[in-house]
This record gives C-alpha cells, sequence and structure tokens, in this order.
C-alpha cells in the first residue's frame, strides 16, 4: 500500500530562459523608481479623482469608457492605503504624502512588463523562431512610449496587455484544436480568449477593435469547421456552441459584471448624480435619498411636486417657472402671448415647484384621506411661488416655431381664455387604473385643448429666458419621444389651510423662504490638459515607426511557392499582426478630434510583433545563399542596434531621471515639428 514511498518524487520542468531573461529585464525597466517623479503627470489628473471617488465610495460614471479600467487602477490604491484625500486639480501637482504613487502605478507597470514575454509567446505560437520571438520581445522591451506610458497610472499599457492577452489565448487554443480538442486545455485558453476580449472592451472601449479581430478569426476558423468532412455533425455543433459560448456569451456577461461591481462599489451620493435617473439617485446613500426619505409614494390632488424631464438632454433638468414674461415681440418679429415663461432649469431650484390641483375644486391642499390621481385624470399645475397655471395654446413657441408656446396663465385684457387643463398618461403603467407614483411612474401631460404634449425642446433660450432651456407643446403627430416624459422627483403633501395660498405652503417651518440649492457645474466635462498639448500624431508616428515594406512586394511573395504550412502561419501572422495593427489605427486616423500620441500605441504594438515576422519571411525567401544569410543577419542586428542606440538616447525623456541643457533636449528632436517644452527659472 505505502510501495510509492519506496520511490523517489521526481519534478520535471522546462524553463526558457530567454523568457525568464526578458521579463526580469522588463520588469526592471517598468519598475525602476516607479514613484518617479512624485507629481501629477498627464491624465493622472483625469484617472486620479475617479480613484478617489472608488475611495470614498461616490458614484460617478465616465462617459468616455467602462470601469473595469478606472477599478484595476483603484485597486493599486486601495492596497497602498489610499484614503482618496488629495485634490486632483492640476498638471504637474505635487502628491501628498497620503498617496501611495508606487501602488497606485504599480499595476500598470506590471501589465507593461508582460507585454515583453507575451511577444515572445505570440511569436513562437504562429509558428516563428525564437529569434524572430526575442526580436518582437526585445522591440516591446525598449519602446521609450511604451515604457513612458506603463509608468504612469494610465490604462494604454493595461489595454494593450488584454489585447495581446486575448491573441496569444486564441492562438493556444488554435494549436489545442489541432492536437487535443475539448481537452482541459483548450477549454483554458477558449475561455481565457473571451475573458481577456470583455476584460480589453472593459478597459476602454476601442478594445472592441481587437475583440472583433479575434472573433472574424474565428469565424473563419468555425467556417472551416462546417466544411470538415471528417467531423460529424454533432462534432460540429458542438464546436460551434463552445465558442459561442466562450467568444459571446463570456464577454458580455462579464462586461455587465464590470458594471454590477463598480454600482456596488459607489454607492454614495456624487457630483454626476444628476446625469441618472431619478430612482437610481434616490437608491444612492445621500444626496437625493436624503431629500426624498419618507416622502409619498402617491401622487394625490394638492400634491406639492418637482417635474423631472426623463430624457435629460442636454443636460438634466426641472420644469421651471418665474416672474419674468415672454418679450411681447422677438427678434425675428414674430409676437409671443407675453404671458409667464416656462422654462426647464437644471438646478434644483424653489422656482421648480409645482402644486397638482383637482379642475373641478379651488382647494390646494391634500384631503384627509388623499385622493390619488390615476392615469387618463385631468389635472392642473399651479406654480407654487406664483399661483399662476400652466398653460399652453396656439402661439408658436419662442425657438420651435412649429410647435406651442407653453407659459404660466396671466390674464392681460388681450382676449386670451385660458387653456390650463391637462390629461395625465402614465408611460410606464401597468393598468388603465394606476396611481402617478413618485420617482416610479413616467408621465406625459396631454393639453385637452390642442392635445400638445409638454415637452422639453432642447434649445438654450436667449438672455430674456436666462439661457435656460426651452419647454413646448409638441403636437403627438409628430412622434413618441423621451423628452415628452416626466417623473415627480421630490414630493411632499401640502397641508396648509385652503386660503393661505400655494406661496406659504412652499415655506420653511420657521417663515423662511426656501432659496435655490445651484449644484455647480454640469457634470462629465473633460479634465483639459493645463498646458494645451495637443497634437495630432498619427502620421509622425506613422513616419517614424519601421515600414512593412511595399504592398506590391509583399503580393509577389506570397504568389512565391511555399508548402501549406508555412502559408497558412502567414496568413494567419498577417491576419492577427497586420489586421491588428489596421483595426487599432485606421479608426484614429479617420478622426476629426484632437488625438494623443497614446490612441497609436496599441497600433504600435501589433506592428512591433508583425516586423520580426516580416524580417523572418524575408530572411527565408529571399537569403538562398549562406553568404546572403549572413548579410541580410548583419543588416538586421545593425538595424537592432541602432534601435537600441535610439532607446539609450531617448532615455533621459522616458525616465526624466538626467538633467538636460535646452541645447541638449533640442538636439533630441528628430523633426522640427517636435515640441519639447523647456521650462525657464
Amino acid at each position: 500500500m505505502l510501495g510509492f514511498l519506496k520511490r523517489p518524487v521526481v519534478v520535471k520542468a522546462d524553463i526558457n530562459l530567454n523568457v525568464v531573461v526578458l521579463t526580469a529585464v522588463a520588469l526592471l525597466s517598468r519598475l525602476w523608481q516607479l514613484a518617479y517623479p512624485r507629481a501629477v503627470v498627464f491624465d493622472e489628473v483625469y484617472y486620479g479623482q475617479y480613484i478617489s471617488f472608488y475611495m470614498k465610495r461616490i458614484f460617478f460614471l465616465d462617459g468616455s469608457g467602462p470601469p473595469f479600467g478606472h477599478m484595476l487602477l483603484a485597486l493599486g490604491g486601495y492596497l497602498g492605503g489610499f484614503d482618496g484625500n488629495f485634490l486632483w486639480n492640476r498638471i504637474g501637482a505635487e502628491y501628498s504624502s497620503n498617496v501611495p504613487v508606487w501602488s497606485l502605478r504599480l499595476l500598470p507597470a506590471l501589465t507593461g512588463a508582460l507585454l515583453v514575454p507575451m511577444a515572445y509567446q505570440i511569436l513562437l505560437e504562429l509558428g516563428f523562431s525564437h529569434c524572430a520571438a526575442t526580436g518582437a520581445a526585445l522591440l516591446m522591451l525598449i519602446e521609450n512610449a511604451l515604457i513612458t506610458q506603463s509608468r504612469l497610472m494610465l490604462l494604454e499599457s493595461v489595454l494593450i496587455f488584454f489585447n495581446l492577452l486575448a491573441v496569444l489565448s486564441y492562438l493556444k487554443f488554435s494549436n489545442s484544436q489541432k492536437q487535443r480538442p475539448f481537452s482541459l486545455s483548450w477549454w483554458f485558453w477558449l475561455t481565457l480568449t473571451g475573458v481577456a476580449c470583455s476584460c480589453a472592451v472593459g478597459v476602454k472601449y476601442v478594445g472592441v477593435c481587437t475583440y472583433l479581430l479575434v472573433l472574424t478569426i474565428a469565424g473563419v476558423h468555425a467556417w472551416h469547421l462546417i466544411g470538415d468532412r471528417t467531423l460529424s455533425h454533432v462534432r460540429v455543433l458542438c464546436h460551434l456552441l463552445a465558442r459561442a459560448a466562450a467568444l459571446l456569451v463570456i464577454p458580455a456577461l462579464m462586461y455587465l459584471l464590470f458594471f454590477y461591481v463598480h454600482l456596488i462599489l459607489v454607492y454614495r451620493s456624487g457630483p454626476h448624480d444628476q446625469i441618472m435617473s431619478s430612482a437610481f439617485q434616490a437608491s444612492l446613500e445621500g444626496g437625493l435619498a436624503r431629500i426624498t426619505q419618507g416622502q409619498p409614494l402617491e401622487v394625490a390632488y394638492g400634491s406639492q411636486v418637482t417635474l423631472k424631464n426623463v430624457f435629460g438632454k442636454p443636460v438634466p433638468c426641472w420644469l421651471h417657472s418665474h416672474q419674468s414674461t415672454y418679450p411681447m415681440i422677438y427678434e425675428n418679429g414674430r409676437g409671443s402671448s407675453h404671458q409667464q415663461q416656462v422654462t426647464c432649469y437644471p438646478f434644483k431650484d424653489v422656482n421648480n415647484w409645482w402644486i397638482v390641483k383637482d379642475p373641478g375644486r379651488h382647494q390646494l391642499v391634500v384631503s384627509n384621506p388623499p385622493r390619488p390621481v390615476r392615469h387618463g385624470d385631468v389635472v392642473q399645475l399651479v406654480h407654487g411661488m406664483t399661483t399662476r397655471f400652466l398653460n399652453t395654446h396656439d402661439v408658436a413657441a419662442p425657438l420651435s416655431p412649429h410647435s406651442q408656446e407653453v407659459s404660466c396663465y396671466v390674464d392681460y385684457n388681450i382676449s386670451m381664455p385660458s387653456q390650463n387643463l391637462w390629461r395625465l398618461d402614465i408611460v410606464n403603467r401597468e393598468s388603465d387604473t394606476e396611481v402617478w407614483k413618485t420617482i416610479l411612474s413616467e408621465v406625459r401631460l396631454v393639453h385637452v385643448n390642442t392635445s400638445a404634449v409638454l415637452k422639453l425642446s432642447g434649445a438654450h433660450l436667449p438672455d430674456w429666458g436666462f439661457r435656460q432651456l426651452e419647454v413646448v407643446g409638441e403636437k403627438l403627430s409628430r412622434g413618441y419621444h423621451e423628452s415628452m416624459v416626466w417623473n415627480v422627483e421630490e414630493h411632499r403633501y401640502g397641508k396648509r389651510a385652503e386660503g393661505e395660498g400655494a406661496r406659504a405652503a412652499l415655506t420653511r417651518t420657521d417663515g423662511r423662504q426656501q432659496k435655490p440649492e445651484l449644484h455647480g457645474q454640469v457634470p462629465g466635462a473633460a479634465v483639459e490638459d493645463a498646458d494645451g498639448e495637443e497634437r495630432r500624431l498619427g502620421a509622425q508616428v506613422q513616419l517614424l515607426a519601421a515600414g512593412l515594406g511595399h504592398p506590391g512586394h509583399q503580393h509577389r511573395l506570397l504568389a512565391a511557392p511555399q508548402d501549406q504550412y508555412s502559408w497558412l502561419r502567414w496568413a494567419l501572422a498577417g491576419a492577427l499582426c497586420a489586421g491588428g495593427w489596421a483595426v487599432n489605427y485606421v479608426p484614429f486616423f479617420m478622426m476629426e478630434k484632437t488625438l494623443f500620441l497614446y490612441h497609436y500605441l496599441p497600433a504600435l504594438a501589433f506592428q512591433i510583433l508583425l516586423l520580426p515576422a516580416v524580417l523572418e519571411h524575408l530572411g527565408d525567401r529571399l537569403c538562398r545563399s549562406p553568404l546572403l544569410r549572413s548579410l541580410f543577419s548583419g543588416l538586421v542586428v545593425a538595424w537592432y542596434s541602432c534601435a537600441c542606440h535610439v532607446f539609450n538616447t531617448l532615455r533621459p525623456l522616458t525616465y526624466g531621471d538626467k538633467s538636460l541643457s535646452p541645447s541638449e533636449l533640442k538636439a533630441l528632436r528628430w523633426k522640427d515639428s517636435w515640441d519639447i517644452l523647456i521650462r525657464k527659472y
């Protein structure tokens, strides 16, 4: 029974010293003096704000990308004990002692270092030699832009890591497919491909380019499987289902998981609340939840409410009125009703309050018991501070002449009767007798006389309207739009005596009138670079990067006689490497917006992978004699030596650890268009 103890336990391991050495040097290049400079560099001012939000559990939503990358950076802050207390307001600001700079920059540095061994492994999986693989790893190691980007609290190195991990995993899976389909390693690499793709998209939306590339290649391979007559129909179906689950279902679920975790982490109210719905705001700790806690759920006749537009564009805003009236004559000569203005105001304000009135009764308070308002009921809306009725009529709106003007009715003895009856239409109702509910109900207010719907046009009124947003009456015949939908955000029951009026009902218990609550600027504005160093660098990067040869030359090479394996290897390398370069470069090349160097780094990483493959292909196909091979090898070595020299020359710019005079800095420019800022003390 214990016979196995008589034999020694032997463990064998194959260790590739090339990978070990390259990884060690890569870690050294990325981690050396990682906390220097101890100041905010470039977009650290942007990502640092979100890290602080995570540390303080304050809700935010970055419109420029999904939350997974931000969560990874915040993980570094969490492991370093960062409390989130730092004002990220200026590039170049010195970090305070409570900011763990090394920990915050660690994850980008580690992912940047791992690009080196991954480049080596990708070339090996494509079937190229160890020499070509080492060349790709070396180029990835000494690329100054990749080093600089990975040593800062930025996301490009993380994005490129997941891009290359997706490619490497798919190559591992593809090679396992030839040997042991449906084995444990086969499933592992297929699943990891889907996970890496979802992580790339979760870091930045541009990661979808590489994801689509992998899906395309997987689709081509699946098409070949369908045509393989050696496989049964059941076997082919299993292959297709496995790929669909790993490359479609898993990435979709993981992408949703990123947002789920994000919302669990940031559960407190913050400056970005207003871009979300009222129901979501009410779920956050503090903020609207603090205001709406304990307020009545069912809107009744006599309720005092604020009405928020569900569409919320161009900015979230509330139905609003004030004592100012529309101009008698507009600039274009059109006339108005000259009645009280009704607008949509993007800040919480006392003039946002309205009273829901029963047209058949005079009282402006809630009866006991309350009489709830239901779908289809006709109501009047009384402005709380001015006691005017919400009104619309067949008068053209100020900025939208095809729509009706919305006003608060004022009788100026101009023979214009009031038209202030509105029918309540609960859009998300479950039955035709549903009660109007606070926050939950999304409603349209349909004008009884003209069938126009209360709508936010989104246009900014001129100075006479205080640059607030225009509200109009839109005919239903023009179609349904979210800008016609409103919901009650704040709600309370009016309990004053009937004769005291609405103004008294909207005052504080101590008799003082509420003041507007201005919440500052609209959230979501991007942090601007203080120095204005914005340049479009796409063409310049491609001019300085190593070329891939003339397309016509490559076409003639591919037409040369080759065995099937060599052709398939070359085709797959071209699809992954050249395709990876194209899908990550062309979209930015076509954009008109200002771009930075980091936008092109994912494309550069794929170009680095392709270059050694092209060099090896040229050497194998063109150099037939030993003399030509030796000459070509010498040229390649000389070229790599030049690349290393360039790395060493630009090293002071990469690490910033050596003082240079203005003349020395200018000497580092390859082109006169390069801007190197020289600070004068």
